[in-house]
């Protein structure tokens, strides 16, 4: 049997931020739906800003799928996943034995495109461009809960940008100075510049 695809529809049961109050709920895949989105979008950006050329496709699919793993193991909190090396070793470990049991789940025909994708890569501009792309979603979800007058996410929202600024990818310093701001704007004032 194929579980493939039912264990990838389980990714909108995970819910995030699990520690943290939230005014607003976010699952797992509404979260690498974006990361996708920005991954694809950074290494467009960099392929543009930057001599070092970056598979754009393969960044999106690779964000679409960078929590898939998460449906075995749920949303670790970061700070007990970062808690000391010990605990985040093991919990990479864990991580990696689940992505391996998520491609047993792959229909055997699509295996070897599939697979590829799950296994995250770890190092390399790639992984440095999903890994941009998931902390900047992160950082837009943490922009959101402080607009909505949620103190709860101050510390996430700093260390999530000094994270992003310390990636030293061009895609992210232009992204941070032209597109972040227009996620505060709501859908009238989003026109009204526009005119």
């Amino acid at each position: 049997m194929n579980e493939f695809y039912a264990l990838m529809n389980r990714m909108r049961l995970i819910e995030r931020w699990g520690l943290m109050h939230r005014t607003r709920g976010e699952n797992v895949a509404e979260h690498s739906l974006m990361t996708a989105m920005l991954a694809h979008s950074l290494a467009l950006l960099e392929n543009k800003l930057s001599d070092e050329k970056v598979d754009a496709e393969r960044a999106a699919l690779m964000g679409l799928y960078h929590e898939a793993a998460e449906v075995l193991t749920g949303d670790l909190p970061t700070p007990v996943k970062y808690y000391n090396r010990e605990i985040t070793r093991a919990y990479k470990d864990i991580e990696r034995k689940a992505e391996e049991k998520i491609c047993e789940s792959v229909p055997d025909i699509l295996k070897d495109d599939l697979c590829g994708y799950i296994r995250q890569e770890r190092s390399g501009k790639i992984a440095a461009v999903v890994k941009a792309a998931d902390k900047l979603a992160a950082f837009i979800k943490c922009e959101e809960e402080k607009r909505a007058g949620n103190t709860e996410f101050d510390s996430a929202l700093k260390s999530t940008l000094a994270e992003l600024k310390a990636s030293k990818l061009k895609s992210v310093e232009f992204f941070l100075k032209e597109a972040v701001g227009s996620f505060e704007l709501n859908l009238d004032e989003y026109f009204e510049v526009k005119k």
